[in-house]
């Protein structure tokens, strides 16, 4: 009856999918910093399309359509930075952020040796913070990007990483 999300590595083909996504989640974020400029709401297709083909990114599917999707680069000393976690606004709160935060952990060890993972949230972003914290994180500085928006940075060593909790599958 009801159908069950995976989650799995992205293909250039959920590129317009991630996108249209990206601009749908992001505008709450816009809106309670009163700024419709931040880089999720104006970067391009062709600009995703290179990040598809150099970034660890993963997507959460409900049958075909992409309801989810986070991002993940690695650099020489093993940091991870993870990025535009989004989930679409009917799939919230089922435990879907978790899972694809954790998936991306997984595939950035894996795959590109990570030892920790930083993420940043704006200090209004209540919601990523506390799923966030749940996950292990803790911040680990502030920076104020202008009067209204200061970005809070968080981390985890990736050896605590098998400690977070696992989340159920979302059904719909």
């Amino acid at each position: 009856m009801g159908m069950s999300v995976t989650i799995s590595a992205a293909t250039d083909r959920d590129a317009e999918q991630i996108l249209k996504l990206q601009y749908l989640c992001y505008q709450p974020e816009a809106a309670l910093y009163d700024d419709y400029s931040i880089q999720p709401l104006t970067q391009t297709l062709e600009d995703l399309r290179a990040e598809l083909s150099d970034a660890c990114v993963v997507v959460a599917r409900l049958g075909t359509e992409v309801v989810g999707a986070v991002r993940g680069t690695a650099d020489a000393d093993g940091t991870a930075a993870i990025g535009k976690l989004v989930v679409h606004p009917r799939m919230q709160r089922h435990g879907l952020g978790g899972r694809l935060l954790t998936a991306v952990e997984e595939r950035l060890t894996a795959e590109r040796s990570a030892k920790r993972y930083r993420l940043s949230a704006g200090h209004r972003s209540e919601g990523n913070l506390r799923l966030y914290r749940s996950h292990g994180y803790t911040p680990v500085g502030t920076e104020q990007l202008n009067p209204r928006l200061s970005l809070v940075t968080l981390e985890k060593d990736a050896a605590t990483a098998e400690g977070t909790p696992q989340d159920y599958v979302a059904s719909a």
